[in-house]
């Protein structure tokens, strides 16, 4: 191959180049739009699929494109899709049924529906979970039953007996109800928590194994001994948990009985159904008769309740007075404890069957009629043997108080004044004024809540203090708050008696809820007043350790209620309040959610220099708080919360005062890459809007303002550990520079960059995958050759500096084997040397005179740029050798053919060694034609070609030689 040695010349362009633009043409339809597919079957027949406002439709053959299967309904989805229309499985069918039969029962049903457990606040299922999960214990605990060994023998696990006659079967089945020897059950003691629990799902699994195998009998004993367990107080703090336990066994076994009476009403035929229903209602009577031969009060009750959706069955019974006798009967039942529960399981079920309060109201009524028993000497005895204090003894009637309640008011407020009332004459009410407050909607409070303040002030109750009075009252109101004109005298007469609570902990507990309800619907005075309030009661260091998290919420929900943020950071209390964080983790994680609250809710820029000074000190505090042990997740965060608050300062056209602030910043954040670049970004963007506000024409002061700017670029850049980053930011820099006409500044920005080529990494690795540098390398270079196009040489470092130290760093570079990248390189740098060559350049920058204008196509330069040619088509010549050793001839066919065009294109052809080496580059294409696209070729000559037009009417001697050229590549 010949070799390329000092005739190569750069010819002047003799034509003006157009651009090609995309053929266009006017279309209806959006391409996107689903077409109308026109599908032939076997029979000829044609079918439409899809839509389309287009007349213009195609028949297009399933063979020919396989997708398309899927839009006859081969395709195995569409095969299932197709047979659930035509077939229904039985869960399926069985669930339809059961909606159907549903639907037309709920029309014959005279009751109201309206009536609906779904709202959450008033779910038992959303209750029960925290029951269990509040009330534990850690001591010993105890069950009786006869049913939890699967061996057991006995009436209880032998088989019904058949009796022909129906009043025999009824009499044994009387019989083995009462047959309850104390010999046949079992004690089981010393059980822990975990243990009673198991026993108790054992209980739960047996009940339902008795009634599939029809033992209905054992069954329903298993149901009265499991409300036995219920009149067991021994273990006092787990007395509502064992409630939710025993109540769902009830509530299963009330189901299995409603769901076999229901099958016995409604299945078979019409024909049938009249009698069914009568047997279904013999049936009913007899599962009552057993329940009212129960001869203890608490299990006949408990276990009566949970069938009672069954007396939809006795046509003759009302819901309303059913639940006023039981009502009554639980009159019956001395403990408090004990008898609220009951109560409360009362309300439940009979919520489910019917939408009257008055039975609710009645419930409450009666516990309010007991209510002072719970502070008799009795119960203080049981109290001091448990060692149970009257604060956590009262807390057990929470659940069964606050269900009852809610449920009176669910909906209504038929009866909430008369209850209001009531509990104002009641001697220590504070149980269950605590219980209104949580039960009664907020709307109902909020109406109220002078009169309420006064009577939570007045309330004295042992085991309840009035900071939790108050503390339940705060959550109220940041719900709903009491009218405007109302709710400045609320709050200080709210704060006359939490001011007066001494202890540390009941203060910040209670204001903790009313933070909230001050930052949302008073001015920002109010929440500086709370501020300085709790920066003097927690001034000391130990108190505080104690009470972080109850520190970290107010702050949290002041900053989600106050409108405007940066009115809150200006309050002289809010940055001493945030150093009652003492401790550098805590505080660095309430600094951090000050600066995503601004982020989120600030304006668009800040201006404030009060604003700024704490979003400084708060930032200053997260990037302190960051050490060499921090995850680089935590890093993250934290960068982009600084770098948004950076972004938003603004100081309008007052450019010094903007970067003397970028200047602080730097010095402050000296942690984080990602706030250095940040800064580097913004300054670069500083000196872009000097450029436009003087429209390009810079003055002394300006143009000092500008360099002033790249400087501090220059200075950072070196800070940033990222390589890629710190060569991203100085093309960036020096380009910013170069618009401003600081050549000098500009030239040192690039000339950096260039240099750290050689320190980059071969690789690097994004999440878990190694990518390497090649492509980085390769896109850079090319656009750092794009910007040196008009970067004009500097005098003291001769002709094109920056373009022969780009030419030698990218030999420093060790790319990979194989990798095009340095040959792609070359190349691009044979159309930047090419474009020198230019007398006017394809674009310039506004004020900077480039090359082209600088030495005027003078015979030494165009010299200089023909033997940097000459070199870069050596290096080229080179690689190329290399590929044809290593039989890479797919990627050497490529580039030889790339190569001879940008000859053809940029030398002289009337050269003899120019013309030859494009002819010897075209010969070694030629010997692997075949590893390319057999049109690649083709649109080689035909590239040739469309030069030889060009250029045979303004230039004959290079038309001749490109003619010359085409008969030889034609011929051979």
């Amino acid at each position: 191959m010949a070799s390329v040695i000092g005739d190569w010349e750069c010819i002047p362009r003799s034509y003006e180049v157009t651009k090609n633009y995309l053929q266009s043409f006017h279309t209806f339809d959006h391409p996107l739009k689903l077409s109308t597919v026109t599908m032939v079957d076997s029979k000829g027949t044609r079918v439409s699929l899809g839509s389309n406002s287009s007349s213009r439709s195609s028949s297009i053959s399933l063979l020919n494109d396989p997708l398309l299967l899927t839009l006859d309904g081969t395709d195995p989805l569409s095969q299932f899709a197709r047979q659930e229309q035509e077939l229904i499985d039985p869960l399926t069918q069985m669930a339809s049924e059961y909606v159907r039969e549903t639907f037309q029962k709920s029309k014959t049903k005279k009751r109201e529906k309206d009536f609906s457990l779904a709202d959450d606040s008033f779910n038992w299922n959303a209750k029960r979970l925290s029951i269990l999960n509040k009330f534990t214990t850690s001591e010993k605990l105890s069950i009786s039953t006869s049913f939890l060994s699967m061996g057991n023998a006995g009436t209880g696990t032998d088989a019904i007996k058949v009796h022909t006659v129906v009043s025999d079967k009824l009499k044994f089945r009387l019989e083995q109800l009462d047959d309850f020897e104390d010999t046949s059950i079992r004690h089981l003691m010393d059980l822990t928590q975990h243990d009673y629990i198991q026993r108790i799902e054992q209980l739960n699994q047996e009940l339902v194994q008795s009634w599939h195998n029809d033992q209905r009998v054992k069954a329903l004993k298993i149901a009265i001994q499991c409300s036995k367990i219920l009149s067991d107080t021994s273990v006092l703090s787990f007395y509502p948990s064992q409630f939710v336990l025993i109540t769902d066994i009830l509530d299963i076994f009330g189901k299995l009985v409603y769901e076999r009476l229901k099958q016995k009403a409604y299945s078979g035929p019409e024909s049938s159904r009249k009698l069914n229903t009568e047997s279904a209602r013999d049936t009913c009577q007899n599962w009552f008769f057993k329940v009212a031969s129960i001869r203890e009060l608490l299990p006949r009750l408990y276990v009566e309740i949970a069938i009672l959706k069954c007396y939809e069955f006795l046509n003759e019974c009302s819901y309303e007075d059913i639940l006023q006798r039981l009502t009554l009967m639980i009159r019956g039942i001395g403990d408090p404890l004990i008898a609220v529960y009951v109560r409360c399981y009362l309300v439940r079920i009979g919520a489910t069957v019917t939408s009257t309060k008055e039975y609710m109201y009645n419930n409450f009524k009666d516990f309010l009629t007991v209510y002072h028993m719970i502070f008799a000497g009795s119960i203080r005895s049981e109290l001091n043997r448990q060692r149970v204090d009257m604060t956590k003894y009262l807390s057990l009637y929470g659940p069964a108080v606050n269900f009852i309640l809610q449920a009176v008011a669910y909906k209504n407020n038929l009866y909430t004044e008369e209850i209001l009332k009531q509990v104002k004459t009641i001697k220590n009410n504070g149980p269950i004024l605590m219980a209104i407050l949580q039960a009664f909607m907020s709307e109902f409070i909020a109406a109220r809540a002078l009169e309420i303040v006064q009577l939570l002030s007045q309330s004295h109750t042992e085991g309840i203090s009035k900071s939790q009075l108050f503390r339940a009252l705060g959550l109220s109101m940041a719900v709903c708050a009491p009218l405007c004109e109302e709710r400045s005298g609320f709050l200080k007469e709210a704060f006359l008696t939490i001011n007066t609570f001494t202890d540390p902990s009941e203060y910040i507990t209670c204001v903790e809820t009313w933070s909230q309800f001050i930052a949302n619907n008073f001015p920002i005075n109010e929440t500086n007043r709370l501020l300085h309030e709790i920066i003097t009661r927690l001034s000391s260091t130990k108190i505080c350790e104690k009470h972080f998290q109850q520190l970290h919420n107010i702050l949290d929900k002041i900053l989600e209620n106050q409108k405007n943020i940066e009115l809150l950071l200006i309050q002289e209390n809010f940055l001493p309040f945030l150093n009652l964080f003492h401790k550098d983790a805590v505080k660095s994680e309430a600094c951090k959610r000050i600066l995503i609250i601004y982020k989120r809710n600030s304006h668009e820029y800040t201006t404030d220099p009060v604003v700024i000074s704490a979003l400084m000190y708060i930032g200053k505090i997260l990037n302190d708080s960051l050490t060499a042990l921090t995850v680089a997740d935590e890093k993250r965060q934290v960068s982009h919360l600084i770098s948004n608050f950076i972004r938003k300062v603004y100081f309008g056209r007052d450019l010094e005062c903007q970067l003397s602030f970028y200047v602080e910043a730097r010095g402050t954040f000296s942690n984080l890459d990602t706030v250095y670049g940040t800064l580097v970004q913004n300054v670069n963007k500083l000196a872009m809007e000097a450029y436009s506000i003087v429209h390009g024409n810079q003055t002394r002061k300006t143009q000092a303002f500008v360099k002033a700017c790249v400087a501090f670029s220059f200075i950072t850049i070196p800070s940033i550990s990222c390589i890629c980053q710190q060569m991203d930011l100085y093309m960036l820099s020096g380009q910013v520079a170069l618009v401003n006409q600081c050549m000098g500044q500009a030239d040192a920005c690039f000339e950096a960059a260039l240099n750290l080529i050689a320190e980059l990494p071969t690789a690097l690795e994004i999440d878990g995958k190694v990518k390497p540098m090649d492509s980085y390398v390769v896109s850079y270079l090319s656009n750092m050759l794009a910007t040196l196009v008009v970067v004009p040489d500097s005098p003291e470092e001769g002709v094109l500096y920056l373009l022969r130290l780009l030419l030698e760093v990218i030999q420093k570079f060790p790319f990979a084997t194989n990798s095009l990248g340095p040959v792609t390189v070359y190349l691009n740098a044979l159309d930047m040397l090419y474009v020198q060559s230019l007398e006017n350049f394809p674009y310039h920058i506004t004020g900077v005179i480039s090359n082209d204008e600088l030495y005027g196509r003078d015979p030494k330069f165009l010299n200089e740029v023909n033997n940097l040619c000459v070199y870069v088509v050596e290096k080229i010549l080179q690689h190329l050798k290399q590929l044809g050793a290593e039989q890479q001839y797919k990627m050497q066919t490529i580039l030889s053919l790339e190569l001879m065009l940008r000859i053809i294109r940029y030398a002289n052809l009337n050269k003899e060694q120019t013309f030859q080496l494009a002819l010897n580059l075209w010969l070694l294409a030629r010997k692997h034609e075949s590893l390319l696209d057999s049109k690649h070729f083709p649109r080689i000559v035909k590239a040739i070609e469309n030069i030889y037009n060009l250029t045979k009417d303004t230039n004959t001697k290079r038309a001749q030689s490109l003619q010359q050229f085409m008969e030889h590549i034609n011929h051979k």
